[in-house]
């Protein structure tokens, strides 16, 4: 039997200075409308609010990828997306991205899986998923036309596939633009 892991929101740091809202650029301002969860401006979008071009450009896309409507259920995204940050070793998007996959699903067994190291446990779908999220986000040319048949062996349509990759290569670049701009710990 697994334990049942409880994750914790991290807190991320930066390196550089936020932009000060108080002090932002009209252009900044404009920027910061966009962001991610649509929620809150967070120390890492007012981090990179400091180009804001490239910032609406980045937020736009990652929108349009995770949260969508059709193609792949968001949860599935949510997995690849761990999958990802857990191969790059980024702590803090692994926390988030497990999370919000428990909180769709109403269960903690996937995550808890992952966490403690025992993909084996999973189902034939989210092993799939995850095994592909893996090899894609370990080195692109592993990812072979056999990881392409498993995900549609469990029912995955090209759209789904596509819009699988598409989480998982985001999260090349997110993890990356995190682990560079600054890091994270629990906060204490």
């Amino acid at each position: 039997m697994i334990p049942q892991v409880t994750l914790k929101p991290l807190t991320w740091h930066p390196y550089i200075a936020p932009v000060d809202v108080a002090e932002a650029t009209p252009d900044q301002l404009e920027a910061m409308k966009v962001t991610p969860s649509g929620k809150k401006i967070s120390e890492y979008v007012r981090t990179l609010a400091h180009d804001p071009e490239s910032y609406v450009a980045r937020t736009v896309l990652f929108n349009a990828i995770m949260y969508v409507e059709g193609g792949l259920a968001r949860e599935d995204r949510e997995l690849g997306a761990l999958g990802a940050s857990i191969v790059n070793g980024c702590k803090y998007c692994a926390v988030v991205h497990a999370r919000r996959h428990a909180q769709l699903t109403k269960s903690d067994e996937v995550v808890s899986a992952l966490w403690f190291n025992k993909p084996e446990t999973l189902g034939p779908r989210d092993a799939a998923i995850y095994r592909f999220a893996c090899r894609l986000s370990a080195a692109p040319a592993t990812a072979t036309r056999e990881d392409i048949a498993s995900l549609r062996a469990v029912g995955m349509n090209e759209v789904e596939i596509i819009d699988l990759i598409h989480a998982i290569s985001i999260f090349g670049w997110a993890n990356r633009l995190m682990h560079v701009l600054g890091h994270a710990d629990s906060g204490k």
